[in-house]
């Protein structure tokens, strides 16, 4: 049995929440979920945005899974993800994206991960401002261990998935002195696993090859903002954020999380799909070595998927939350 913290989120997150569980519970999953919560919610009912008993939990379990989290724009706290992630070292960001039979894009035969460093860069949060001059300044921060590991994590992930190639988005035509320290991690892990291809890629052309002919990548791996942006466009190229996954891991803990956004204007409503949070709570399975159980419900979800009247609107269904996760149960069987 492995005990699980348990993160809700605010906006629609109890409720997908609520689907992942009853799934979990249904398919007999040996877990058992210990449920703590952070964000403006938690902030309204306790006066604590990230609750000592939240971060008790994670250390003890260092297993976590967590719905969305809303964060102000332009004023407020700080992201609560950004925090956690800096505050244990969780410096790999992995989103994989993969076409689906069950849902209908304008491309076929895609399957990458990306690989964002997410504990540096521009997220660092070193910003200056100078109300005198009216200027602000935000500093990307990359360090030479920071390269390293992601880096590595990238290529190791390569070869112990029988992946082919690991691709490095960066700016070093510019931003040459951070740019550089990534190409060069890379050709140092690149080193430690001859049996990988690596080549790299400036971002701007990055991005246009990832919509012209998204196939050819097989795992990507680039630094903190270019990965943000980058992770939202191949979730776009597979059906959107509401379909894919996403874990932040470290060397001592890992928090698997759905990576769109709280949705508050649907909250409470029936409307949210909890396929993100599904599939990332997915791959905590494997990460638990649970691969029986993580197979099989992801062939109910590849099931439920095909029958488009047991989807949610998102998908060009008309079922509520609760309705999609009872046809996730349904096709276990």
């Amino acid at each position: 049995m492995h005990t699980i913290t348990l993160i809700p989120g605010d906006g629609i997150g109890p409720e997908i929440t609520k689907a992942v569980t009853d799934i979990f519970s249904a398919a007999q999953v040996p877990v058992q979920w210990e449920e703590q919560n952070a964000g403006q919610t938690t902030f309204d009912q306790s006066g604590e945005l990230i609750p000592q008993a939240l971060l008790d939990s994670l250390e003890k379990n260092r297993v976590a899974l967590k719905g969305p989290i809303t964060t102000p724009v332009g004023k407020g706290f700080r992201s609560i993800n950004v925090s956690l992630r800096q505050k244990y070292d969780l410096y790999q960001n992995v989103r994989p994206s993969k076409t689906n039979a069950g849902i209908v894009t304008r491309y076929e035969g895609i399957d990458l991960v990306l690989f964002r460093e997410n504990t540096e860069g521009l997220y660092s949060g070193l910003e200056v401002w100078d109300e005198r001059l009216g200027i602000a300044d935000s500093f990307n921060r990359i360090t030479v261990q920071g390269s390293r590991k992601i880096c590595r994590a990238a290529f190791a992930y390569a070869a112990k998935h029988n992946r082919k190639k690991v691709t490095l988005a960066h700016k070093a035509n510019i931003l040459k002195m951070a740019g550089t320290l990534m190409i060069n991690a890379c050709k140092e892990a690149a080193a430690e696993f001859p049996q990988i291809q690596f080549e790299d890629k400036i971002i701007d052309n990055m991005c246009m090859q990832l919509v012209n002919k998204p196939e050819q990548f097989d795992v990507i791996v680039t630094t903190n903002l270019f990965g943000d942006i980058l992770s939202d466009l191949c979730a776009g190229l597979v059906g959107g954020l509401g379909v894919v996954a996403g874990a932040n891991i470290g060397d001592n803990m890992a928090v698997f999380e759905a990576v769109h956004g709280s949705a508050p204007d649907i909250a409470g409503q029936g409307k949210a799909n909890p396929t993100a949070l599904l599939r990332s709570a997915l791959m905590m399975l494997h990460h638990l070595g649970e691969h029986t159980h993580a197979d099989r419900l992801e062939a109910a979800l590849d099931a439920t998927l095909l029958q488009k009247e047991k989807c949610t609107g998102d998908l060009g269904g008309k079922a509520s939350t609760s309705e999609f996760a009872q046809a996730v149960i349904d096709n276990l069987k």
